[in-house]
């Protein structure tokens, strides 16, 4: 008998475990499946995409202090209104609004109010800064909500059907236009629709308000109409501009998958090339538009400022202008904290989602 067999007749608790050894480990409480490796994997991306965004909102919560402190000018002065004022009433303004106080203590003082909500008092209001907004609010949310609704749709649906008719005269004719549209400023496109739509021009008469939320006498499903007729030139203006955007993201983003071997697949089935589009290519492409809709959507909280602006809408937007005016400082920075808070929050929330809906981002 050979040498090399040996090993193989040794029997005994040795030569077992000897064996046991040399074949895989076996599974103990410690091994995990990929489903639970994948959601730690998951909670870990998470968390670090949470702990970013506190950072950014701390520091825009310290941005939003300091920099409307560089605006030229003196608010208790604005507020007089220029009337003759004694050095003794303009000292007590200046100590019932606590600007009598060393920088580092409003600083410390505003911060601490801040991370409980409390944002102060409105200088020209003499109201408390969360009243303002949260009366100001609801009408920012009409406007750019539905123009938000509006362009994403539209933006869609034109983007995944220039991309998918590449090179052709409505691809083209749809493209270029919407790069025109891009590069318009919003206040000149708004100017423009005021002039001939609501003041007339030539033979074409005015047929839209120039401004405002509502007339003020109507009442019931009259003043629904009404205010969806004010809300008719400032919709169009955010449509026509930010249409365009999501447009041709959506159009290059689904250039980008027309080379797939997967769609090659689903044609060589027998699939309907429009199946193909709307089951296949489009549902893979929405990725980068996915983000540019959440970036969209804490937009929307910060409100169209020029369009309504121009629009005078009773909103954020109309009330931040008048807040830097003054400059209304608390207002100013409190609305200048929820614009960037609702950028951040929407892309963080963007960010959280884009593992669920493509599971290579985040390994």
């Amino acid at each position: 008998m050979s040498t090399e067999s040996t090993p193989a007749l040794l029997k005994g608790a040795a030569g077992v475990d000897a064996v046991a050894t040399d074949g895989p480990a076996p599974a103990g409480p410690s091994a995990r499946s990929p489903r639970a490796r994948s959601t730690t994997a998951y909670l870990r991306y998470a968390a670090g995409k949470l702990a970013g965004a506190a950072v950014s909102l701390f520091a825009v919560l310290v941005t939003s202090f300091f920099l409307f402190r560089l605006i030229p000018g003196d608010p208790v002065k604005q507020m007089t209104g220029g009337r003759q004022v004694s050095t003794e009433q303009i000292a007590a303004m200046r100590k019932e609004f606590g600007l009598d106080l060393p920088l580092w203590q409003q600083f410390t003082q505003y911060c601490g109010k801040a991370l409980t909500g409390d944002f102060g008092t409105s200088y020209q209001f003499h109201a408390p800064v969360m009243d303002k907004i949260s009366e100001a609010l609801p009408a920012t949310l009409l406007l750019t909500g539905t123009a938000f609704v509006i362009y994403t749709a539209i933006g869609i649906w034109l983007g995944a059907r220039s991309a998918w008719r590449n090179g052709s005269a409505g691809d083209r004719f749809h493209t270029a236009f919407a790069l025109t549209l891009y590069s318009v400023p919003s206040f000149w496109l708004g100017l423009l629709l005021i002039i001939t739509l609501s003041v007339g021009i030539g033979p074409v008469p005015g047929m839209f308000p120039t401004g405002g939320m509502e007339s003020g006498s109507e009442t019931g499903f009259a003043y629904v109409v009404d205010v969806a007729h004010h809300l008719v030139l400032p919709v169009v203006t955010l449509v026509a501009v930010e249409y365009a955007r999501t447009l041709l993201v959506m159009r290059s983003s689904l250039l980008d998958e027309m080379g797939s071997d997967y769609l090659t697949t689903a044609r060589a089935k027998g699939l309907r090339d429009d199946l193909v589009r709307r089951r296949h290519a489009v549902p893979n492409a929405m990725l980068p538009t996915v983000t540019l809709l959440f970036v969209n959507l804490g937009n929307t909280v910060a409100g169209a400022i020029l369009v309504e602006t121009v629009f005078s809408w009773p909103g954020l937007g109309g009330l931040f202008y008048q807040a830097l005016s003054v400059p209304d400082l608390p207002l100013v920075q409190a609305l200048f904290f929820m614009f960037a808070a609702a950028v951040i929050l929407m892309n963080t929330l963007a960010d959280v989602i884009y593992p669920l809906l493509d599971p290579r981002v985040g390994r």
